[in-house]
């Protein structure tokens, strides 16, 4: 299931058009921030969805009954690019255990790419919700592997997972990948360039957020 923000009338989407704004996204201080509050708005979203209890909590003046969350969620983010929106989840669910993985875009000479995969850090998964941040779904493909990379570490009981920008083609293949998985969107564009970026999007988001890399 893929849940579009962008169709709703809200702030994410004056968020997501200073993202897409060349004019704004030269401050790449505000760009972080916008991840970050878009990954706010996300987990209170993906908070509706989750497993509630009732639970007796003593205030100076008596007893109160509450609902809390029966299980904190574990937080995933792809380095580098996902950290912003990975911030705003933690600054919510900020009880929740946290996995980071790193996954880029191996360039050959020819223009092609592969997804490379050389660290992960994760806490036990096994039976709880997952929450993974990454803010562009382009092809999907890296995502798809970063998810599979955490599925060899346990059973994730349910996956969440969270974008500012997806790609209608790299939502499709993702949703193949992990059926069950819900997918959740600060907008959605239909075009995807021959060499995996999507178009009119907003550019690199990790280069925005932190600075140009080496191309490897």
């Amino acid at each position: 299931m893929v849940i579009n923000l962008g169709e709703q009338h809200s702030l994410v989407s004056n968020w997501v058009s200073e993202l897409r704004n060349i004019e704004v996204q030269t401050d790449s201080m505000r760009f972080r921030r916008n991840l970050e509050r878009i990954g706010e708005v996300m987990a209170y979203e993906i908070s509706k969805e989750l497993s509630w209890e009732e639970k007796e909590i003593t205030t100076p003046m008596g007893i109160a009954n509450c609902k809390v969350l029966k299980q904190q969620p574990v937080l995933a983010t792809i380095l580098r690019a996902g950290l912003g929106m990975h911030t705003g989840l933690l600054n919510y669910f900020d009880k929740g255990e946290n996995a980071f993985i790193s996954a880029y875009r191996k360039h050959s000479p020819d223009g092609t790419f592969e997804i490379s995969l050389e660290y992960m850090s994760c806490p036990e998964i096994d039976g709880k919700v997952v929450i993974i941040s990454d803010p562009m779904i382009a092809t999907g493909a890296s995502l798809v592997k970063a998810i599979q990379f955490l599925k060899g570490e346990g059973d994730i009981k349910e996956m969440h997972i969270v974008c500012a920008i997806g790609c209608t083609v790299g939502l499709d293949y993702v949703l193949r990948e992990q059926p069950k998985a819900t997918i959740w969107c600060g907008d959605i564009d239909d075009e995807l360039t021959a060499k995996g970026y999507i178009v009119p999007g907003l550019g690199d988001a990790g280069d925005l957020a932190f600075g140009q890399k080496m191309q490897s």
